[in-house]
């Protein structure tokens, strides 16, 4: 048996025996080739040339020559391209990715040797190449599932199977199925990924919260976004890609209507250097978050965010933010509507957002127009209670602009929330903001003041008694 053709024992410290069939590889290769050219690309030659390359891959398989396995399996998948047999194509990588003790080394060429095939391989790598008709289209997207199914369960691949599933979501949305894309996307767990650049997982990631908000699946939107952290957004480069994370975020807590929410978002892409650079995109940014922050249930984190933006200079160019803010912040009545309540309702982010995230009946616009007002009536009623222990419904109604009816309402809400004390008597038409001490509570601060007293008196008489020994000497 020639040496070629051993299969003995390994030596010099080999875990298994190679054998070197490179010669006979490259005489193979070009017999295949011949073959097929001399039957004018019929599918008798195509196959007597697979078959010749078959029996030659289980040899270079078997005797563990990877290089010359390598190049008989590209060799296998350029003949059917070249020859233009789709279903060999497809049946051929199928079959040499099967076999029994394949190479990692083969399966991954395969892989690549297809890739530029099917997609953009110089580009992002996962844009679908655009093709004309239905069978080249068609053909295209079985080779995309062909390779899917091969890169399956295989941690060397794990980087092209995340790439092949964003074309597989990339066809799914040109063809209408925004769902079907979703779910496709929702198999592949990319942030567990190790062969993936940081930041091309965050792109991942966002591609996938994109589809998940347009298949209106909010909760599913809302964990995927915690697969990135905030930091990684911080980073250098990542501008643009906290502004699209951020943008979606927007789209999220428009439909849970959570406005301090969407005015952290606005204020978060307002600060990027990106934006910082274009005047009209800061303008944008900055005006939606004094809007939200307006349209926020007041709180410690509402106004001390509302003092961080009032004292950035950059907003002394957006007077009608910088006016509201203003009356904000004071403890002064705010008469509604606003001075330029229309100009802050014109901003596109306050228009409806997708059709259907406003109640029954009602817009979101009309929603978040409801709710300036209700805040502006809680503004007016924390500064009444600031001035007043007591007051007649009937004149804090007056105050507000708002019945008797509603004013209650108003004070019922914010008494249940716990952002206001009050009580209501009616037969008295009395509204009382100052909370009955205890006798206890009287008693502790009369000690506490006598306390007081009493050390300013001895702190006067010690002052006394040294004056008098200084002047007596």
């Amino acid at each position: 048996m020639s040496a070629a053709q051993s299969s003995g024992k390994a030596e010099g410290g080999q875990l298994e025996e190679r054998v070197d069939l490179s010669a006979e590889t490259a005489e193979k290769i070009d017999q295949a080739k011949q073959l097929v050219s001399s039957g004018a690309g019929s599918s008798s030659a195509l196959q007597d040339a697979l078959a010749l390359l078959a029996a030659l891959e289980k040899r270079c398989r078997v005797g563990n020559d990877t290089p010359s396995l390598v190049k008989v399996c590209e060799a296998s998948l350029d003949l059917c391209r070249e020859a233009g047999d789709s279903e060999a194509l497809l049946a051929t990588l199928k079959t040499l990715s099967t076999r029994r003790s394949q190479k990692s080394k083969a399966i991954a060429s395969l892989v690549a040797k297809c890739l530029p095939w099917v997609v953009d391989a110089e580009g992002d790598g996962f844009t679908p190449l655009p093709v004309e008709g239905d069978e080249a289209s068609k053909a295209r997207d079985e080779l995309v599932k062909e390779l899917r199914d091969i890169t399956d369960g295989k941690m060397y691949l794990e980087a092209e199977r995340a790439r092949l599933t964003r074309t597989v979501a990339v066809l799914k949305e040109a063809a209408g199925d925004v769902s079907g894309a979703a779910d496709a996307l929702q198999e592949v767990h990319v942030e567990t990924y190790g062969s993936i650049s940081k930041r091309e997982k965050v792109e991942f990631v966002l591609e996938q919260m994109r589809l998940t908000l347009l298949k209106r699946d909010y909760v599913r939107a809302h964990i995927v976004s915690g697969k990135i952290k905030r930091g990684t957004l911080e980073e250098e480069g990542m501008s643009e890609l906290k502004v699209r994370y951020y943008g979606l975020m927007t789209d999220y807590h428009k439909h849970e209507k959570e406005a301090l929410e969407l005015a952290k978002c606005y204020h978060a892409i307002y600060s990027t250097p990106a934006v910082q650079e274009d005047e009209a995109r800061w303008k944008e940014a900055l005006t939606n978050a004094v809007v939200f922050l307006c349209l926020s249930e007041y709180s410690n984190e509402v106004k001390d965010m509302m003092e961080r933006v009032d004292r950035d200079s950059r907003l002394e160019k957006i007077p009608e933010c910088k006016e509201t803010l203003v009356r904000y912040l004071k403890d002064e009545i705010i008469h509604y509507p606003l001075p330029h309540q229309a100009a802050l309702e014109s901003v596109p982010a306050f228009c409806d957002g997708p059709e259907g995230d406003g109640d029954e009946g009602k817009t979101l616009k009309d929603h978040w127009h409801t709710t300036f007002q209700t805040r502006i009536v809680q503004h007016n009623l924390r500064v009444t209670s600031l001035y007043y222990r007591r007051i007649r419904t009937s004149r804090l109604a007056q105050l507000l602009s708002l019945t008797p009816t509603e004013t209650e309402e108003h004070i019922s809400k914010m008494v249940s929330s716990g952002t206001l004390y009050a009580k209501i008597d009616r037969p008295r038409d009395i509204v009382r903001f100052s909370k009955k001490r205890s006798e206890e509570e009287v008693l502790s601060d009369w000690a506490l003041d006598i306390e007081k007293l009493l050390g300013l008196v001895e702190e006067t008489t010690y002052l006394i008694h040294k004056e008098n020994m200084v002047q007596s000497h």
